[in-house]
């Protein structure tokens, strides 16, 4: 069983120092209660003894981060422990007991000094911040003003929790594209790199009855068998410079435009844009954060910098006095209809209820569009592959009819 460094505060003022014997953070600190006096500290030895070789361990590590199922597992048995009474630091520490992840381990064992030193959660884990969202701080740090930190944690849980299906949903739309892409090339590269060689010499000296399709096909298998290298420094250089072209602001500002214009991807994407702003704008309001810090919050987490920027001056207008139906009535980012239903919840203090209401319809058009996005495409890469088989076949099966038919006549 782990053993645990405490101190203990008895009622006559002195301070006990001591170390125990138990099977879990908690079982130590009810066994420590039942002495009587107030627990200063509780802290694991192996904490004490390997928190300097554990961190240079996790640096060192090469394994994976802390993944979102991570963050959602911590923030789940949290919720729980907080609600059975549970002390914050008591409950952090019998989570990171049981992490698996190293560097997760290190992360929870420095939030735990963190709250040692005084900082509040939220900012133990705002240093954090590929871990813990902008949302997720600013939920936590509602909830420590309004004393509902267990039930936050809940409705963090469950935003994580669709956060997590959104994107496998996502993933597994673009899974097929990407296998029947990736078996098209190969069986391209095969045929032209050693099928279409085997026919050179059948075809030597016969160019002249060779149709056009034959012709351009021998001359690139030559290419091909020659200077195959050229296409994977061509890809990598294309990819390399589409990427470098995304981190820059014009470059950026483009590839969003037309993410939301591209005709088989514009509604699925609007969809994910709208629902995720919408819904990251409403949990915040109805945690009582203010409203231009969630403002901020949703222009940052929006994904497309056409909705960053949109969140960005709708908190310039309120700044100024105005609403956020009155600024957003001048973009076209938004339906009508989502505008109006805005208006209405400002108009019964209901807002934060209206965007939760919003972005679940929005969950549902994204599911919605994701499913008539792969069933398009499934038959589409189906005769893409097939008209470049196709295509190669033709051009090998051709001419050998042609010189059949001069032989013979």
């Amino acid at each position: 069983m782990p053993a645990y460094r405490y101190e203990l505060q008895q009622e006559s003022g002195d301070l006990l120092v001591g170390q125990l014997v138990a099977q879990s953070a908690s079982g130590a600190a009810s066994a420590l209660k039942n002495r009587g006096g107030r627990i200063v500290r509780l802290v694991p030895l192996n904490t004490i003894e390997t928190g300097f070789w554990r961190k240079v361990w996790s640096v060192l590590n090469a394994g994976n981060g802390p993944s979102k199922k991570d963050i959602l597992d911590f923030t789940t048995q949290l919720a729980v422990m907080v609600r059975a009474g549970i002390s914050l630091r008591m409950s952090i520490g019998g989570i990171c007991e049981h992490v698996e992840n190293d560097k997760f381990k290190v992360v929870l064992e420095t939030i735990i000094e963190d709250i040692e030193a005084g900082c509040t959660f939220s900012d133990a884990i705002s240093k954090f911040p590929k871990l813990f969202s902008p949302l997720y701080v600013n939920m936590v740090r509602a909830s420590e003003l309004s004393g509902s930190f267990g039930h936050m944690l809940d409705r963090i849980a469950k935003i994580i929790t669709r956060q997590i299906e959104t994107k496998k949903m996502i993933v597994g739309a673009s899974i097929y594209p990407a296998v029947i892409g990736g078996l098209a090339t190969i069986v391209t590269i095969f045929l032209l790199t050693f099928v279409l060689p085997r026919f050179a010499g059948v075809f030597a000296g016969k160019e002249s009855v060779l149709p056009w399709p034959t012709i351009f096909l021998m001359d690139l298998s030559a290419w091909m068998t020659i200077y195959w290298w050229t296409v994977p420094i061509f890809l990598a250089a294309f990819t390399g410079t589409l990427y470098l072209c995304g981190r820059t602001e014009r470059g950026g500002v483009l590839i969003d435009v037309l993410k939301l214009r591209f005709p088989v991807l514009k509604k699925m994407l609007r969809a994910l844009y709208i629902m995720r702003s919408l819904q990251t704008l409403g949990e915040l309001v109805n945690a009582g954060v203010p409203i231009l810090s969630a403002l901020e919050v949703t222009s940052n987490i929006a994904g497309n910098r056409q909705y960053h920027k949109l969140w960005q001056d709708v908190g310039e207008g309120i700044s100024d006095g105005k609403r956020i139906h009155e600024v957003l009535n001048t973009t076209t980012l938004l339906p009508k209809p989502v505008i109006q239903m805005i208006s209405a919840g400002e108009e019964s203090g209901k807002l934060g209820d209206v965007l939760e209401e919003i972005s679940e319809y929005y969950d549902r058009v994204l599911r919605d569009a994701v499913k008539t996005f792969t069933s398009l495409l499934e038959p589409v890469m189906i005769i893409f592959m097939g008209g470049i088989v196709g295509f190669i076949a033709m051009a090998i099966i051709l001419p050998i009819f042609k010189m059949s038919a001069v032989v013979s006549g």
